[in-house]
């Protein structure tokens, strides 16, 4: 054995992920990149390396190598991008190129099964061969260092050696930059319908209207179907790559938005036979491919035909397009149904939570004994995520290392977050044998589902990356609220700042959500108005000492501030047709809560122990993120 340690990573994560136009793609290309990941780690393993940190999974390794068989293989991905193989566990005859080679055997393998499915028979002519060739050899990036020091693959990437294909024509409408297939010159081409227009037909729900892909987009929209039968023997003829049977079902962002409104349908017959009455004159709305069903709350539920219902005709922006539904009087007849259910109409809102540990890299190299903690913590955490997640009626789009990545109702996003939370401090826990090893970091997106997806997914990272960890100092929550006019809020706060033991953990920012909306109701109304918090702007402008003066102490103290507000909210109207009015007293009760979480905290360390930072202004979005959750982003006045 050597002393050297082989470092390894895969890329473009960012551009191969988070470009995706539904949830299949966001989900294909987590899984993909996950797969490319475990055959470099078999390829480390064939040559008597031993991978510590992160330890690969044996399970999906098995898949992955043709060990495993049946129809239940791995789903989600669960193996990181970047690795390393630890120090002295290297044989003196190790070949990093072997590994490298093994990457893009693979994915060469998988293009070449899903360019013979589905392109090869219909569009033989050589200009799309060049197309795809280019592409499926240009998009890779393979960085891999071997040696001691810990930073030599970062050293590596700085050289920047890998330089993308030069693209032109009309670009994918997926992946930006890429090249689409046909090889049409601009828009107006000809050629562009006569390549796509019998693609669409033959797989209508795959690819829609005006949707025209490059290589890699492809891949990622149709692996699924050549992926089972896929087997690639590597160079050596050792061993084998293997693809398995996957369901390329999903849950869209609309089955998402809409899960707990269909959930609470009392009679869903007539609203079915409705909807199958809209679709079956709808062309363009497509059919439902059961996505709901995915979600446990309509998994789960006794009536099972829930799972059929077309959530896309549940949303008043589709009904309304006479584009996609040209049919009035059927819009009619379904609108009227939709505005009998006592529960309102459905949220056009739904979730993604993105999750990542903090400064592992510290903690890993704080002493030799850490990795296998670490990775230890990892596994146990990893694994209890997919189930947390169900039991929030998400969807698993990623769980690998430290990361998490999740689509989710809007109702349990916020709860989900804090009970993933909860695991990764007892795994960690666990392992190191005390608290307070490792913490972690989450960003959830409320996106309005007009959004495009790709634009939600940057906006995630950033809000991750620049909000929670970098302006919250980590171990925090950011929460941030899309809508077709752009962003309409966003709020953070440490952990321990934003979840009050007392109640079994729940998020103080979704009590006062619950707390409004219950008084709200008292006072006669159907839906949550929040009057008072449509003037909290303008009120805390007022409250608060000037921008341009943070060290001017606020002309209200905290009592004089909550009294102030307690009596506009009062004054609001809460109080009109109650039985049992609110008092001032119980006013206050509710405003002292809302204060506190209206105002910005810092996280930092001192001495390893945290410390707690708190603004002396106040931020409305504090607030008006109770009225959002309060209307489940329905709004209404």
């Amino acid at each position: 054995m050597t002393d050297q340690t082989f470092h390894f990573t895969l890329g473009p994560v960012q551009g191969f992920v988070a470009q995706a136009r539904r949830t299949r793609d966001f989900w294909a290309g987590s899984f993909l990149l996950s797969w490319l990941a475990g055959a470099a780690m078999q390829a480390v393993t064939q040559q008597g390396g031993k991978i510590d940190f992160p330890t690969p999974d044996k399970t999906y390794l098995d898949w992955l190598t043709g060990a495993k068989s049946g129809a239940d293989g791995p789903r989600q991905g669960c193996i990181p991008n970047r690795f390393k193989a630890v120090q002295c566990k290297v044989p003196d005859n190790f070949q990093p190129e072997y590994v490298e080679q093994t990457v893009r055997a693979a994915w060469a393998a998988l293009a070449e099964a899903v360019w013979q499915r589905d392109l090869q028979p219909h569009h033989p002519h050589t200009e799309t061969r060049a197309i795809w060739e280019r592409q499926i050899k240009g998009f890779w990036e393979i960085s891999w260092a071997l040696g001691s020091g810990n930073s030599l693959l970062d050293q590596r990437k700085n050289r920047r050696s890998h330089l993308p294909p030069i693209e032109s024509g009309v670009k994918c409408s997926m992946m930006a930059g890429w090249q689409e297939l046909s090889g049409a010159a601009h828009p107006g081409d000809r050629q562009l319908e006569q390549f796509w227009t019998p693609i669409r037909n033959r797989y209508p729900s795959d690819f829609a209207d005006q949707e025209q892909l490059c290589a890699i987009a492809f891949i990622k929209r149709r692996f699924v179907a050549a992926f089972a039968t896929l087997r690639a023997p590597m160079s050596d003829a050792r061993w084998t790559l293997h693809g398995w049977p996957l369901k390329g079902q999903m849950p869209s962002t609309l089955d998402l938005a809409a899960a707990h409104w269909v959930e609470r349908l009392s009679n869903a017959e007539p609203l079915q036979t409705a909807i199958d009455a809209l679709v079956a004159t709808s062309p363009q709305l497509g059919r439902s491919d059961r996505g709901l069903g995915l979600l446990r709350c309509v998994r789960e539920h006794t009536n099972q035909q829930l799972a059929q219902l077309h959530s896309s005709a549940l949303f008043a922006h589709v009904l309304e397009n006479q584009g996609i539904c040209p049919d009035r009087t059927a819009v009619k007849a379904v609108k009227q149904l939709i505005k009998e259910q006592q529960h309102g109409e459905p949220s056009p809102f739904y979730a993604i939570l993105l999750m990542d540990g903090d400064s592992l890299g510290k903690l890993l190299q704080s002493d030799l004994n850490a990795p296998p903690k670490i990775s230890q913590a990892l596994n146990a955490f990893t694994a209890c995520v997919p189930e947390l997640v169900d039991q929030h009626h998400g969807f698993l789009i990623y769980a690998g290392g430290d990361d998490v990545l999740a689509l989710l109702p809007l109702d349990d996003a916020l709860g989900c977050a804090a009970a993933i939370r909860v695991a990764y401090l007892a795994a960690f826990k666990q392992a190191f044998g005390k608290d307070g090893c490792s913490t972690i970091s989450a960003a959830v997106t409320f996106a309005h589902v007009k959004i495009p997806l790709t634009r939600v997914l940057r906006d995630s990272h950033h809000l991750l990356d620049n909000l929670a960890k970098e302006a919250t100092g980590r171990d925090a929550l950011a929460v941030r609220v899309l809508k077709p006019s752009g962003e309409a809020l966003q709020w953070a706060r440490p952990w321990e700042c934003a979840i009050n033991p007392a109640q079994s953990g729940q998020l103080v920012i979704e009590r006062l959500a619950q707390d409004f909306a219950v008084q709200e109701r008292a006072a006669g109304e159907r839906t949550f108005s929040g009057k008072f918090f449509y003037r909290i702007r303008e009120r805390f402008q007022f409250i608060n000492p000037p921008k341009d003066q943070p060290d001017v102490e606020p002309v209200f103290d905290q009592a004089q501030a909550v009294s102030l507000l307690a009596v506009d909210y009062l004054a609001s109207g809460v109080n009109d047709g109650r039985r049992n009015t609110l008092t001032l007293a119980e006013a206050e009760r509710l405003i002292t809560p809302l204060l506190d979480q209206c105002r910005p905290v810092k996280r930092e360390l001192h001495d390893d122990q945290p410390m707690f930072t708190k603004s002396q202004r106040f931020d409305p979005d504090g607030a008006l993120l109770v009225r959002f959750l309060a209307q489940k982003g329905v709004e209404t006045r």
